[in-house]
């Protein structure tokens, strides 16, 4: 059994609830069917006006009806809409912002579908077909907040290499390369945490991180800005997880194969063993994800938001239908 097949397993198996906030877009009403229909959700909520999403429906051959799971909400014209406008300006009034604003505000889908996570009436969203990761980020930031101790959202990708001997049998989270394009060492810092966690959702395993570098333990000099970042932050992780099993700065040859980390970093604690892998900002992963993808094709998943308080997720705009059924149950399969 694949990855996707043992997380669509364990989303099945949770029945937890979803809220998609783009119900003016068709994909989202054919994944949602597929969703539904594959027992992956125990309820889905699409946010929209519901005319309007059942006519697109119909015209796509989409038969939400034979759905009972599937329930259309309108934010305009919900009887929450006042209860979750006063909650938005509590949690923003120190922003400034105004109860009038919040009343305008909560009606955009995102924030809608944010504040029903955040209110628990959810267990989690998934967006990013029409709205812009900028647009998943700021609602997220502003209604769920960050996990405890967390500063930094960021995201992760999972590659799986049919070579289970890699990783947690064949599966590595690389982060990030979607969303910090250049982090301070506090940053990775987060980033790797967050990672960790990522990984024991995932792959309910322990986590083992390598901080990536064109250095290996100094190989690289001591001097360049981009060392000295990831050393730093390999300090700050050990002082706020000291049971994290955690390594840098390794070249990725020296992270995953055992042999060359005796050559180039003995006694690493991660030798054999890592299955995070943390870049050092957002062209390195962005280069080697795909290098990965297409010269060794590897399949992916993702990227998966990390570092908030409960789980939402930013999709591609350029997302096919399948791919956004297996997000959300990937999504879904992260709820506790």
């Amino acid at each position: 059994m694949n990855l996707l097949q043992k997380m669509k397993e364990k989303a099945r198996a949770r029945k937890k609830t979803l809220v998609l906030p783009e119900g003016k877009d068709k994909r989202i009403l054919k994944a949602a069917k597929i969703v539904a229909e594959d027992g992956l959700a125990q309820s889905i909520i699409i946010l929209g006006n519901e005319a309007d999403v059942k006519n697109l429906a119909s015209a796509e051959g989409v038969n939400l009806s034979e759905a009972p799971n599937i329930k259309i909400i309108d934010p305009t014209s919900s009887p929450d809409k006042e209860k979750y406008a006063a909650t938005l300006f509590e949690l923003r009034k120190h922003k400034g912002m105004t109860l009038e604003k919040a009343r305008e505000e909560i009606t955009e889908p995102i924030r809608w579908g944010a504040m029903m996570v955040h209110l628990d009436e959810i267990d989690a969203m998934v967006a990013g077909a029409d709205y812009s990761t900028a647009d998943v980020l700021r609602a997220g930031l502003a209604i769920i907040g960050m996990a405890p101790g967390m500063k930094t959202a960021s995201s992760n990708l999972i590659l799986q290499s049919t070579d289970t001997s890699w990783g947690a049998s064949g599966a590595f989270i690389c982060s990030d390369a979607a969303v910090v394009p250049h982090p301070t060492a506090e940053q990775l810092a987060d980033i790797a945490i967050a990672s960790a966690q990522s990984c024991r959702d995932f792959f309910e395993t322990e986590p083992a991180v390598a901080l990536l570098s064109f250095s290996t333990r100094g190989s690289g000099g001591n001097d360049d800005p981009t060392i000295v970042k990831v050393r730093e932050a390999l300090a700050l992780i050990k002082a706020r997880e000291p049971g994290l099993l955690v390594d840098g700065e390794l070249q990725l040859d020296s992270a995953i194969v055992p042999e060359v980390t005796d050559k180039k970093a003995p006694g690493s604690p991660v030798k054999g063993k890592t299955n995070v892998l943390i870049f050092p900002d957002i062209n390195a992963g962005n280069i080697g994800i795909k290098l990965a993808q297409r010269f060794g094709k590897l399949d992916s998943y993702g990227p998966f938001l990390q570092g908030f308080a409960k789980p939402i997720c930013d999709l591609s705009r350029g997302a096919t239908v399948e791919e956004i059924a297996n997000t959300c149950a990937l999504t879904l399969a992260q709820v506790k």
